[in-house]
């Protein structure tokens, strides 16, 4: 029969789209619908059955061209050792098996190509309505009974917001009182000690049962950044004061300190000030400062002929090296 589901649609990506986005939305989708995510969602299970039809189809060239033409795809026996024929795998652990980043349980148990992953399987209920073809991820199509599937609906995404703390609040814990779009509001406490670019998650009160996340943003107007008691500050250098040393000033909580650079720091050094972070009790912590070096997007005529004569000795001192 003619296939009449729109898989491009199941996906929500554009027609056409290419094999990176075509994986990106079945990531999406699929973490969306699957069941063990939506055990309140009665029409959950079949909609993720129906999302790895679409990108088992989508994600084969001659699949795609044989559905693209309207024609019907290979029928195939039922496997009863599908993946999905005795419950469905972890979210995580059937992504891993998908793309290959660990061995499934049917990897593990014969090496033969796996069954479909889609198989409904039979209850000797009431009969099928109609009759799909279903392709799965893993090997081989089959044709299983199942009732017309409910028209797709675009998921709703997770949220994030950005929650800004002074060194003191991130320390000793905050109260941050959120207010979500769809006009609930959330109280949740930071957990003291708290670092610059945490990520909070709070299960399920986005819509459609996602989750938000409260990223946690602990900085001073100076640059320095927080990490429980122990700051840090990146600090940019030019080629010539990494190489040869320099002396530098460097913003603390206490105020700017003076600070040496020993000569023939890479980038990505370390240097450490005891005693200049946070302080809790008897605790302090130290102000790490990150080397970065810099180059400058533009050279004058002088500055060019001095890096190429560097260079050229470069080259020479590495050739005179046995």
């Amino acid at each position: 029969m003619a296939v009449t589901v729109d898989y491009w649609q199941v996906l929500d990506v554009a027609p056409g789209a290419d094999g990176v986005l075509l994986k990106q939305a079945f990531r999406e989708q699929a973490r969306r619908w699957h069941p063990d995510l939506n055990g309140n969602d009665p029409v959950a299970e079949e909609r993720f059955k129906l999302v790895n039809e679409a990108y088992a189809v989508l994600s084969d060239p001659l699949r795609r061209r044989l559905w693209e033409a309207g024609e019907g795809l290979n029928d195939g026996p039922i496997d009863r050792d599908a993946p999905f024929a005795n419950g469905f795998p972890e979210f995580q652990d059937y992504l891993d098996t998908l793309f290959g980043t660990r061995p499934g349980p049917s990897d593990r148990e014969d090496p033969a190509p796996a069954a479909p992953p889609v198989d409904d399987g039979e209850n000797g209920e009431d009969p099928p309505r109609s009759w799909v073809p279903r392709w799965g991820p893993f090997g081989a199509a089959a044709v299983t009974p199942s009732p017309a599937p409910p028209p797709p609906v675009r998921a709703s995404t997770d949220q994030e917001s950005v929650v800004a703390l002074s060194p003191e609040q991130a320390l000793a814990g905050e109260r941050v009182e959120l207010d979500l779009p769809d006009g609930t509001v959330v109280e949740v406490w930071t957990p003291p000690r708290a670092g610059d670019g945490w990520r909070l998650r709070l299960e399920g009160v986005a819509p459609g049962g996602r989750d938000h996340f409260l990223q946690l943003r602990v900085r001073t107007p100076e640059g320095l950044r927080v990490e429980g008691l122990r700051l840090h500050y990146s600090l940019e250098l030019s080629a010539p004061e990494a190489v040869l040393g320099c002396h530098a000033v460097v913003p603390t909580l206490d105020g700017p300190v003076r600070l040496r650079v020993p000569a023939g720091s890479s980038s990505g050094r370390l240097l450490r000030l005891r005693a200049r972070g946070l302080r809790q009790g008897d605790e302090v912590g130290d102000q790490i400062v990150e080397l970065r070096i810099v180059v400058p997007a533009s050279l004058g005529e002088a500055e060019q002929a001095l890096y190429r004569r560097l260079l050229e000795l470069q080259t020479a001192a590495e050739a005179a090296d046995p």
